[in-house]
């Protein structure tokens, strides 16, 4: 990985490309993120970034935590994230970062938690068919058959049921960054991205490039 920032996600919207086609994308609002510290193969293993970003309340950040933002020399933020990079040359202690690091057409992975969407049942969940609609079925959108009665006389463990659904870390890869605003810090993906409006999701460059 060569770049990577903290983003919070503002919503949807489109725009036009040069040749007149209607884009969707969403707004990311990307940084300012500072680096908080700067690991190395010589003293932890391997290459890596700590990222802050957002803004918190001073009593919201532990003892330990403000001692760790003070010797970055770096005011304390909301988020703490860190990502693996193969070249820390761009990357010095107490520096800040902005969305500038990515560019038009970049190719980007983006991951976040999914709008949670409560329980729910096989279809919504799962994407089950339906039973028979008709009058007297008793059996529109039940789970169906859920094992034979004599043999296995169990229900098999990875059987889809209703549960709760979404709430979970997800990733869609393979973006591609339509603009790249350093001034107001915003990020326009095509596409959609995990999570609801004002949600954290990280930006980083694409594994499949």
């Amino acid at each position: 990985m060569k770049k990577a920032i903290i983003a919070k996600k503002i919503g949807m919207t489109q725009v036009f490309s040069p040749e007149g086609a209607v884009v969707p994308v969403t707004v990311l609002e990307a940084g300012p993120c500072s680096v908080v510290q700067v690991k190395t193969e010589e003293t932890d293993g391997y290459n890596a970034v700590q990222l802050s970003f957002g803004a918190v309340k001073d009593k919201k950040v532990s003892k330990p935590l403000k001692g760790h933002y003070e010797k970055a020399n770096v005011i304390p933020r909301k988020r703490l994230k860190e990502f693996r990079v193969d070249n820390l040359d761009q990357y010095a202690l107490g520096s800040e970062i902005n969305c500038s690091v990515f560019e038009q057409g970049d190719k980007v992975d983006i991951s976040g938690k999914s709008k949670g969407k409560g329980f729910q049942g096989n279809i919504k969940r799962h994407g089950q068919h339906r039973g028979p609609m008709k009058h007297g079925s008793k059996y529109h959108r039940a789970v169906g058959s859920m094992g034979g009665s004599s043999s296995p006389s169990r229900v098999f463990k990875g059987k889809k049921l209703p549960g709760h659904m979404g709430d979970k870390k997800c990733t869609v890869q393979n973006l591609t960054i339509i603009k790249s605003d350093a001034e107001k810090n915003l990020l326009l993906v095509k596409g959609a991205v995990p999570g609801s409006n004002g949600s954290v999701v990280y930006v980083v460059d694409s594994v499949k490039n």
